[in-house]
């Protein structure tokens, strides 16, 4: 299964909206609500993907899973320096195509465009509840940074140290 990944155009908005609510639903109705309907509808989303910030994975042109990749997170990251990372939210996968394949794609697609930004971590955060969720993280290669409270939300941070261009030659050239 090739996946590739674009940026969201504002005429993608319904499309991310859909993906997000699918994902709730599912969550809702294994008792881990995790965004309101209200948080991801079209009208909600649509200036974060009119800015350029939601991307989508599509199999064989069809619309599988999205991811909110930003540079700037004060909420949940006010306490480290903002321009050495990236940061993701709303990672989500419509459930017909569940199974960790989209969800690495847009991961490995992340850590990707982090490291051609020249940013050294990439960051995200979830429900420090869900330890399935966080095993994932942690298997893909991120480390638990911290546990946070942020308003009614307690969540685990995690990072993932961005390779620079030099390590990956020295790394390359050892013998």
């Amino acid at each position: 299964m090739y996946i590739s990944i674009r940026q969201a155009t504002i005429q993608d908005t319904v499309i991310v909206s859909d993906v997000l609510l699918e994902a709730a639903l599912w969550l809702h109705k294994r008792g881990m609500p995790l965004w309101r309907d209200s948080e991801v509808s079209p009208e909600s989303i649509s200036e974060d993907v009119a800015n350029g910030l939601f991307f989508i994975a599509e199999c064989a042109g069809e619309p599988v899973g999205t991811i909110k990749f930003q540079l700037e997170d004060l909420l949940f990251w006010p306490d480290i320096s903002q321009e050495e990372s990236a940061f993701l939210h709303r990672l989500a996968i419509r459930r017909h195509y569940s199974g960790g394949k989209v969800s690495s794609a847009l991961l490995t697609w992340a850590v990707k465009h982090t490291q051609t930004l020249g940013r050294h971590y990439l960051r995200l955060d979830c429900d420090a509840s869900r330890l399935r969720l966080r095993a994932i993280y942690e298997g893909f290669g991120f480390r638990h940074h911290s546990d946070r409270q942020v308003g009614t939300y307690f969540v685990s941070r995690y990072e993932y140290e961005i390779p620079s261009a030099y390590k990956r030659h020295l790394t390359r050239t050892k013998p």
